[in-house]
């Protein structure tokens, strides 16, 4: 008998402003696999719930739905990643300021956070994946066969969160965006549950120095041991 392919699971975890989703959304395109942006999860969560009327205080009923949530990712558009609940595309209603909140807010019930998780495996049970994220290697995926913590200086995060804002057309300070990614540095490494931390089998790499390309180049080295169908 033939072995049966396993499924194979990239994570990539690392602080704000890393370049996490940047690497994600590369590698995903070029091995042609799903980018299952956990963040996006959570925003087709509370979204989902919020029509249904559900509350975002109530974790209980919050995590006994997400047992049910059908999200899918579709390929990447001009938009960013495709995401869809059931047969209806979310994609355009989960990135507005009100679902950044409202994911936040049932992201904090610990319960939630663990059907999620489960919901985020159900996905990578049956599909390649890229997953990014906080805690992707060390509570989401800790048996991934590749994961890589990507770091940069706080002053190059900074530099980079910046920029991007620039570019949008906002007024912004590099120095409180310093202080604001050192805040968020400080609370996803204190966080009881599932805390910012480099899983002991995970890869570093440190791209203050490196472009995309280069952060893309070298992953894509790391991975492509493991492009061969894998026994289970």
């Amino acid at each position: 008998m033939g072995s049966i392919k396993v499924p194979l699971v990239i994570a990539i975890d690392g602080p704000a402003g890393a370049g996490k989703s940047t690497l994600a959304r590369a590698l995903a395109a070029h091995l042609k696999i799903t980018y299952l942006d956990t963040g996006a999860t959570y925003r087709a969560l509370a979204f989902s719930a919020l029509s249904r009327e559900l509350t975002t205080g109530d974790g209980v009923a919050l995590a006994n739905f997400a047992e049910s949530l059908d999200v899918h990712f579709g390929p990447m558009s001009s938009v960013g990643q495709m995401v869809y609940v059931g047969d209806q595309d979310v994609t355009d209603q989960i990135r507005s300021e009100e679902m950044s909140a409202a994911a936040s807010e049932v992201s904090v019930h610990p319960i939630v956070r663990e059907a999620m998780v489960a919901l985020q495996r159900r996905i990578a049970a049956s599909e390649d994946v890229v997953a990014e994220g906080r805690d992707t290697t060390t509570v989401v995926f800790p048996d991934a066969q590749v994961k890589i913590y990507l770091d940069a200086t706080l002053e190059e995060r900074a530099r980079r969160r910046t920029w991007e804002l620039a570019a949008k057309g906002l007024d912004v300070d590099l120095a409180e965006i310093r202080d604001a990614i050192a805040e968020r540095d400080e609370r996803d490494r204190t966080k009881p549950q599932g805390a910012l931390t480099i899983a002991d089998d995970a890869i570093l790499i440190e791209c203050t120095e490196l472009t995309p390309q280069q952060v893309l180049d070298r992953t894509l080295e790391l991975v492509a041991p493991h492009l061969q169908s894998t026994k289970p």
